[in-house]
C-alpha cells in the first residue's frame, strides 16, 4: 500500500514539475516575442518570425489549462 501511495505522489510531483516547466517555457517565449518585435523595423519580418512562437505559446496555454483543471488551480 505504501508503494502505491509513493507512486501516486511521485506521479503528481512529476506532473507538477511539467506544469512548472510549461510556465517557464511560456515566459521565455513571450520574452522572445517582445525582443523580436523590438528589434525588427519591418512588421512583416517580425510577424513571420513571431507567428510560430505565438502558436507554441497558445499550445502551452492549453496544456497549462489542462494541468490547472487537474490540480484545481483555476
Amino acid at each position: 500500500m505504501n508503494s502505491s501511495k509513493n507512486n501516486y505522489s511521485s506521479s503528481k510531483n512529476l506532473e507538477f514539475d511539467n506544469y512548472k516547466s510549461l510556465i517557464s517555457a511560456e515566459l521565455e517565449l513571450i520574452q522572445r516575442v517582445f525582443e523580436i518585435r523590438k528589434n525588427f523595423v519591418n512588421p512583416s519580418d517580425s510577424q513571420r518570425l513571431v507567428e510560430p512562437i505565438l502558436q507554441r505559446i497558445y499550445k502551452i496555454k492549453s496544456e497549462k489549462s489542462d494541468f490547472e483543471q487537474k490540480f484545481n488551480l483555476t
